[in-house]
């Protein structure tokens, strides 16, 4: 059986066709032929298994077999808001390493600094389904539109989480790791907000203090918007996986 994973948003049916990238890989890359067994993901957390009915290397058809796993979440939910920056090819290096590491949830903000008030969803979905197959993670994250950064402090109003806005100007004592530790009986629900290269207003730091977001050091050097994600990522990861 091969040990890569493939993707359909579906495994309901006992007949499935796998994308035409998917399909592809599968047959003209992998070689695989009717009658081979593969895993598949549906990116909610499903693991099933499948065999090939037609190997055909546009439109491979499959008939699931079973479904082996309902796979459990990690010990904690990680959310990240983000100002994109005006490199694409950072943006989709972002998102790869922060799935690998562990995410669940990625919105886009635009703030009086940002860089970029549009972005390609549908590329970056299948960007995270690249990584999320590749790390053998099973539940895809979500992505949000970018939004204006007043709109999406009313979106996340009612999420029961604890919120952090990394910002340069905070002092460097105050780290999120340092504030992790002092809310352990918190939920381990994280979410952190990210600046554009520009960094966070005073008055956008201002808005993030009285919707709830506590500021945060990320470390003594200035990082860039993209390794202040990886940053945070792995220190929220490190945190709950220690």
């Amino acid at each position: 059986m091969s040990e890569f994973l493939f993707f359909h948003p579906n495994l309901e049916f006992k007949s499935i066709t796998l994308p035409e990238e998917e399909s592809k890989h599968l047959i003209k890359v992998l070689r695989k032929a009717k009658g081979e067994q593969i895993r598949i993901m549906d990116g909610q957390g499903n693991l099933a298994l499948a065999i090939i009915r037609n190997d055909h290397p546009k439109k491979c058809e499959l008939e699931i077999i079973s479904i082996e796993a309902q796979v459990s979440a990690r010990n904690y939910r990680l959310r990240l808001a983000i100002a994109p920056t005006k490199n694409n090819d950072r943006m989709e290096w972002m998102l790869e390493k922060c799935i690998e590491i562990g995410l669940d949830e990625l919105y886009f903000i635009e703030t009086k600094n940002s860089e970029r008030s549009r972005l390609n969803l549908e590329r970056l979905e299948k960007i995270a389904i690249s990584a999320l197959k590749q790390s053998k993670q099973f539940k895809l994250p979500i992505l949000g539109e970018i939004q204006k950064l007043d709109s999406f402090f009313k979106l996340q109003q009612t999420w029961n989480c604890e919120r952090f806005i990394a910002w340069v100007e905070t002092e460097k004592n105050e780290g999120l790791l340092k504030h992790l530790q002092s809310n352990l009986n918190s939920p381990a629900d994280i979410l952190v907000l990210i600046g554009p290269e520009g960094d966070f207003t005073p008055d956008e730091v201002q808005l993030a203090i009285e919707n709830h977001f506590k500021p945060v050091s990320l470390g003594r050097t200035i990082l860039r918007t993209e390794t202040a994600a990886i940053q945070s990522a792995s220190w929220v990861s490190a945190f709950y996986n220690s």
